[in-house]
């Protein structure tokens, strides 16, 4: 098993950053997604959202994989996460759901508002069972792979902001202002260039050790614009 852990500040709020994060598909920095649907969406008592979706990414087997080590280099993935608005705290994981012998990511992402900013830890368990002397080397490639994902993710997230920034100067009611938002990032063609973007990596930390073991919804959840 490889672990990964990470941690990243934005200085946008917590409000902005987590909307951003769910609006991040399609983006030009994650061609591999093929798909993304919500399957599942609820309120809970306490008045957290849940919501599940289902992602399909495709991916490149590297060249010496074995022939047929799995019959096809797509992969579902589902992805549970909870958003507590009062708390300001998103709690997010993904898992995928096929090909689990040969490798399984199992991904969680948080974020929470802080005094600076929102901070965003990243970890993840990279684990494969397939055998044959292959365990090590494809556990090893699944996390220089997830670190690259990692890096590109953020991105994705960082230009959702900018369109962000640049919808809340026109004056739109929230059912135009999120139309646009899906307008502009749909108007990216997967293969276009990508230029690159302001990201600080000064604020991030890694570790690849072991793990250590009442007002308005909408007011209080987007906040005021």
């Amino acid at each position: 098993m490889k672990f990964f852990s990470q941690s990243f500040l934005y200085d946008d709020p917590w409000s902005i950053v987590s909307l951003a994060f769910f609006l991040r598909y399609p983006n030009p920095y994650a061609a591999h997604v093929v798909s993304c649907d919500v399957v599942d969406r609820q309120h809970t008592s306490s008045g957290t959202l849940l919501t599940t979706r289902l992602i399909l990414k495709r991916g490149a087997l590297p060249r010496w994989a074995p022939k047929g080590i799995i019959s096809r280099a797509e992969s579902w993935v589902i992805e549970e996460s909870e958003i507590d608005p009062y708390g300001k705290v998103v709690k997010c994981q993904t898992k995928n759901l096929d090909h689990v012998k040969v490798m399984q990511i199992v991904e969680t992402q948080l974020f929470e508002q802080t005094a600076n900013g929102t901070l965003q830890t990243t970890e993840a368990y990279i684990t494969s069972k397939f055998g044959w002397g292959l365990t090590r080397r494809i556990e090893n490639h699944g996390l220089s792979r997830f670190k690259a994902h990692v890096q590109r993710s953020r991105q994705g997230v960082s230009l959702m902001l900018d369109l962000i920034r640049q919808a809340r100067l026109q004056p739109m009611t929230l059912g135009s202002y999120t139309s646009q938002l899906h307008s502009d990032r749909t108007s990216f063609a997967p293969n276009a260039p990508i230029s690159s973007l302001d990201v600080n990596e000064d604020t991030c930390r890694e570790d690849h050790s072991s793990p250590p073991q009442s007002g308005r919804w909408y007011g209080r959840f987007w906040g005021s614009r």
